[in-house]
């Protein structure tokens, strides 16, 4: 049936078999991968956060909405698109120009895992003395929480900064993270050199 078809169409347009086949393939080609993008765009959204999703619970967790936190969230979501996940804690900053983290979390990941996560590393402190500050950690492309246990190293020049609310990210192979903090916390975690994520708490940051 389909090859009368192309033959009665191919003599009514003065065209070959040959050549109607071709653009059968070339149609057949583009619906195929029209729908494998919808279907990996229906798993993409599965497996990660909206940016109203993620805003609420930020702000939820810092308890003050604010104009800076919007903004912050809406630049991440520009610049690494949707997290997989992200990771609620709190981190104490000591400081004499060198300084060192430590924190402590919960990570949070849409495909239902939650795991305990500790961080600690070096940093150029702003301030002297001891800050302590709220963290809420944006995850990208994290698809099984061991891949988050290591080191992750400050990508020079990404630090952003408005209205009391700071983010910077931190990269390893292709997991990301985008750590925001309020008020002193973020001048804390400003020049971190890395961060490395353990299971458990660790006092030697290195």
């Amino acid at each position: 049936m389909s090859d009368q078809m192309e033959c009665t169409f191919a003599r009514k347009h003065h065209v070959s078999e040959v050549q109607v086949r071709a653009w059968l393939a070339l149609l057949l080609g583009v619906f195929t991968l029209l729908w494998l993008s919808t279907a990996q765009a229906a798993g993409d959204e599965k497996n990660t956060y909206d940016e109203n999703s993620i805003l609420q619970e930020a702000k939820a967790f810092f308890g003050d909405a604010t104009e800076g936190l919007a903004g912050v969230v809406e630049k991440a979501f520009k610049e690494q698109g949707r997290p997989t996940g992200f990771i609620r804690g709190d981190e104490v900053s000591a400081a004499v120009t060198v300084g060192l983290s430590y924190g402590k979390g919960e990570l949070v990941l849409k495909n239902g895992t939650r795991a305990p996560v500790f961080w600690q590393g070096p940093s150029v402190g702003f301030d002297l003395g001891l800050n302590a500050s709220k963290v809420f950690v944006l995850v990208y492309n994290l698809s099984d929480k061991e891949s988050l246990y290591q080191r992750f190293p400050g990508v020079d020049g990404s630090l952003y900064w408005i209205a009391g609310v700071g983010m910077n990210y931190q990269q390893s192979g292709d997991v990301v993270l985008a750590p925001i903090r309020l008020g002193v916390g973020w001048r804390a975690g400003a020049s971190v050199g890395y961060m490395h994520y353990t299971k458990k708490r660790h006092y030697f940051p290195l």
